[in-house]
């Protein structure tokens, strides 16, 4: 199995095609494995990275003083890039994948060539951002678990053996502590304005039903971000990548296309 070893842990990957590279980074609710849809697609165009973030899949977290969790997401990111000569990249991200994600791309100047934020606000947000989202907590989809919000219910009537298979792979992802992915109490920053004036282009991706990111608030966060693209997902919830696939993939496709 291909570990290498970063920051202090055994960290887990896959490299898979070749061209110019794509790192894959999981949600919480997924590892490696979720992309399984994806990989034999791209990796016929470019070199796909998957990985399991520490804490998740084949990839744990250090011990005592040396358990970092999220903090180290974007570094271990650069680190397995540096390790496997990989100077610059495209970055394909689903929700908790996006802090990875922008935290690598505004850290290492040059290095991404392109953002895809699936799921996620990546930061961007701002004021108007903060009302939408605190709005949605108060609603009914947003007081259910977060599991529970991670697929559509239409997912399970249409195809209950993807549905399955989804919370079969989050089921391999070690525990971990319920504040692990918790905001830092009274942070009010946002990632919009270095987006805006990043090198890259970055494309807003969301399903039409997703209860975690509605497309309400991927939407306002696309605004925040001038100069960036937004797609609706249709007939998908949260985990767009996994539920309409195709649609996912061919929208991802025509994207990264367009910057090389």
């Amino acid at each position: 199995m291909p570990f290498a070893p970063i920051n202090g842990i055994d960290f887990y990957y896959e490299s898979h095609g070749s061209g110019p590279a794509v790192v894959f980074a999981h949600g919480a609710g997924g590892n490696h494995l979720s992309w399984w849809q994806q990989i034999p697609v791209f990796s016929q165009r470019f070199r796909c990275i998957t990985f399991d973030h520490r804490a998740f899949g084949l990839s744990r977290d250090g011990d005592g003083e040396a358990k970092l969790g999220r903090r180290m997401f974007h570094e271990d990111l650069r680190e397995l890039l540096d390790r496997l000569s990989i100077d610059d990249v495209r970055i394909v991200a689903q929700s908790m994948g996006g802090r990875t994600a922008v935290g690598f791309s505004l850290r290492n100047s040059g290095r991404c060539k392109a953002l895809v934020l699936a799921g996620t606000t990546g930061g961007a947000v701002d004021d108007g951002v903060r009302e939408l989202q605190d709005a949605h907590r108060e609603s009914e989809a947003g007081k259910l678990t977060l599991m529970q919000r991670a697929v559509s219910p239409q997912l399970k009537e249409r195809a209950s053996h993807l549905d399955f298979l989804y919370r079969s792979i989050g089921r391999l992802n070690p525990p971990r502590p319920k504040d692990f992915l918790a905001p830092i109490p009274g942070y009010r920053g946002s990632s919009a304005e270095r987006l805006a004036d990043a090198d890259f282009p970055v494309l807003f991706l969301v399903g039409r039903y997703d209860a975690i990111t509605p497309p309400e608030i991927i939407e306002r966060c696309h605004r925040a971000v001038p100069g960036s693209r937004y797609e609706v997902i249709e007939d998908s919830g949260h985990s767009a990548y996994f539920e309409q696939p195709q649609a996912f993939n061919a929208a991802v496709m025509s994207f990264l296309e367009s910057t090389l």
